[in-house]
């Protein structure tokens, strides 16, 4: 898990080195009991809500402080808050000042309330209904009319299947752009954020989503032919387009784009604690060989794919 996640974190090195095996198939269960059992304490009383929020914020920041998940992490941390109540919320002084509230619009204080309680259970009532329209299996076997609350919240994008990682990867690959003057010294592009370097250390960059390199992760999973961006990626490189050399750490050949590009694919596993006590590497990694054809810029300005 910690090894092959898109962007690990050096804590999550540690935490895969943790003795012994059941540790390990101790947290599988505690994550199923949290994601699963303990979130529906936010639906219970006052005591449970609280419990919720204390049992999970700490779940969280184990989870950001070993995996890069972008900003995810940060929004259940979000969503947390609203658990908390009045009581606790001024003791901790956030309590939202008097007159920050929603306005009356002129309506008795209950009038309005059932009116914002009835419209918060015809929208998550919605966004539940569209979740469960587009569940796997349920999607695809019913017509389109039996569908069309998911159709309709679509442009939102506040409905869908929410089936992050719902499958861990059992090996690590990592795809590398390289360059080359001459079609036989070839020099890799430096990633900002992903692994690449053997003995640098992975950090932690998360409410950060590094797109480009996040995706680069999901294309080493498939063909090159499904992720035709790589192939684009490469033209621009030879092109020496700006944008895209921003999206690395540098540019090796100091603004004269080379002749070749082209992207491998590399094997990666976290090295033992041994290895690292005795070279320093973080990684070890085994080239697995091309992952898309590389492309050759003729004189004439013209690529050719090699």
């Amino acid at each position: 898990y910690y090894e092959n996640l898109p962007l690990p974190t050096w804590l999550g090195w540690y935490a895969q080195q943790l003795p012994p095996l059941w540790f390990h198939h101790a947290c599988v269960v505690i994550v199923f009991l949290v994601e699963l059992g303990l979130v529906w304490f936010a639906f219970l009383p006052r005591r449970f809500r609280l419990a919720c929020f204390f049992l999970v914020t700490p779940f969280q920041a184990l989870l950001i402080l070993t995996a890069n998940y972008a900003f995810l992490n940060y929004i259940v941390l979000a969503l947390g808050i609203l658990l908390l109540d009045d009581t606790i919320l001024d003791r901790a002084g956030l309590r939202v000042p008097a007159g920050l509230d929603f306005p009356d619009a002129g309506l008795p204080p209950t009038a309005l309330g059932r009116i914002k309680t009835w419209l918060e259970r015809i929208v998550l009532g919605w966004v539940f209904l569209a979740t469960v329209l587009l569940m796997p299996g349920l999607s695809q076997r019913l017509p389109r009319a039996l569908r069309w609350p998911a159709i309709a919240l679509q442009p939102f994008r506040i409905a869908n299947r929410y089936g992050l990682f719902a499958v861990m990867t059992q090996d690590r690959f990592e795809i590398e752009l390289q360059g080359s003057r001459d079609g036989a010294q070839w020099t890799p592009y430096p990633f900002r954020f992903k692994p690449q370097d053997p003995m640098a250390a992975p950090g932690i960059y998360a409410p950060i989503q590094p797109r480009f390199e996040w995706n680069l992760w999901f294309a080493s999973l498939a063909s090159w032919r499904e992720y035709p961006w790589v192939i684009a990626a490469e033209e621009r490189l030879l092109e020496g387009e700006p944008a895209v050399l921003r999206l690395f750490a540098g540019d090796p050949f100091g603004g004269r784009p080379p002749r070749f590009v082209r992207a491998v694919l590399w094997q990666y596993w976290f090295a033992t604690r041994e290895e690292k006590r005795r070279t320093g590497v973080w990684w070890r990694r085994e080239l697995r060989g091309d992952y898309a054809p590389a492309l050759e810029r003729a004189p004439d300005g013209s690529m050719q794919m090699r």
